[in-house]
């Protein structure tokens, strides 16, 4: 989808008008895109660094560079360094770059976090600016999205270049491939050097690719997933020591991770909804959450109660010995015995992460995503 023209904003007052008089025919919340010639919207939108942005903070820039994008896209994540490289690169010459997320991190389903360890919340959009060093503005626009409803971005990341006067010159994409090692126009920066040489923009707009935005709408949707989720069941088999081995080797091409628990322990029932959660973000991929309940065999009922009750449609497994030194031994890794105990496998068995004890659910998702990428494609260091 590309950015209106003036030519086009015909079309589109006809497309308000046969909504207004045909409201059933509307399938979607996507507002119109802002069309080239028009003025910056205004805004006032909280920024991770705890200020609240207006446009009046950008009065001193030239040109004006609004980014919507987010944390949890995998394109958007793939364009995250490229965005910081643009911010250093014509910081010098007038140029100043903000970045919004227009997400409802309501809006999100789970299984839509399989490319992520964070979510679109502010809180979330802090730590992602704070560990990859953001050098730039980083708004949320999630609560109300009426900034975003103005511009229309149409994915993540989505660029709107402002002149001097606030007049749209660009809307579109940042370069033609999500893959830097692929790319082969620049349009974002050609839109920038042409603006600053006081030149047309070659091409004012382009069509953009990448993660829809979560319009409030589609919380439904989110809600219905879990709602399907909640209505899967447990099944809990049991498992020798052999078994365990095997698990422990992952002769598969999933990432596993293996938690072990029991009913009488206070911090694996505290952690284990994050276990599910964690199960249904990345279940779509090539990925398997292993838990194994070290209650004793005759207590089997009581786990498999306890696993429906979290509606774990995980692979599940109880051993088969009332023995927890047997199990340790089986497991054949570093374990002094203390639950719970997670580890990470990776295919052919290589341990990636482990920890005895309650685990730090943030850690855990970026073991897993820093194992299975971030992105689409496989990045030049991966």
């Amino acid at each position: 989808m590309t950015c209106l023209t003036t030519s086009r904003l015909a079309a589109r007052h006809l497309g308000l008008l046969l909504v207004a008089v045909f409201p059933a025919i509307v399938v979607a919340a996507q507002p119109p895109t802002l069309a080239i010639g028009m003025a910056a919207p205004d805004f006032s939108l909280p920024g991770v660094d705890g200020k609240t942005y207006t446009l009046a903070d950008f009065a001193d820039a030239e040109i004006l560079a609004i980014i919507f994008t987010c944390d949890h896209c995998p394109t958007a994540q793939a364009y995250e360094e490229r965005i910081k490289q643009l911010a250093v690169d014509y910081q010098d010459k007038g140029v100043a770059v903000v970045a919004i997320s227009p997400n409802d991190a309501e809006a999100v389903r789970l299984d839509e976090l399989g490319y992520t360890d964070l979510g679109d919340s502010l809180d979330a959009m802090k730590i992602r600016a704070r560990d990859h060093k953001f050098n730039f503005p980083y708004l949320y626009d999630g609560q109300t999205q009426a900034t975003s409803r103005a511009y229309g971005p149409v994915a993540t990341p989505h660029v709107f270049l402002f002149d001097r006067d606030r007049k749209l010159r660009f809307c579109g994409r940042i370069d033609d491939h999500e893959n830097p090692a692929l790319t082969k126009t620049h349009d974002t920066r050609d839109a920038l050097d042409a603006m600053l040489a006081g030149k047309p923009v070659p091409t004012p707009t382009t069509r953009t690719f990448g993660c829809s935005i979560k319009w409030s709408d589609k919380r439904q949707s989110a809600a219905d997933a879990v709602a399907k989720w909640d209505q899967e069941t447990a099944d809990l088999k049991t498992i020798d020591a052999a078994g365990l081995g095997e698990l422990v080797a992952n002769k598969t091409d999933r990432l596993r991770v293996i938690n072990i628990w029991a009913t009488h322990c206070g911090p694996c029932v505290t952690e284990f909804p994050e276990l599910v959660t964690i199960h249904r973000m990345y279940r779509n991929r090539d990925f398997e959450l292993v838990t194994i309940s070290a209650d004793a065999p005759e207590n089997r009922d009581a786990a498999l109660k306890f696993l429906n009750k979290q509606h774990a449609s995980t692979t599940n497994y109880i051993f088969d010995q009332d023995d927890p030194y047997a199990l340790a031994d089986a497991l054949g890794v570093e374990w002094q015995g203390a639950l719970p105990f997670t580890l990470v496998v990776k295919p052919g068995g290589k341990i990636v992460y482990s920890t005895m004890g309650p685990i730090d659910p943030l850690e855990l998702r970026r073991a897993i995503v820093d194992e299975l990428s971030r992105y689409y494609f496989k990045m030049a260091w991966e």
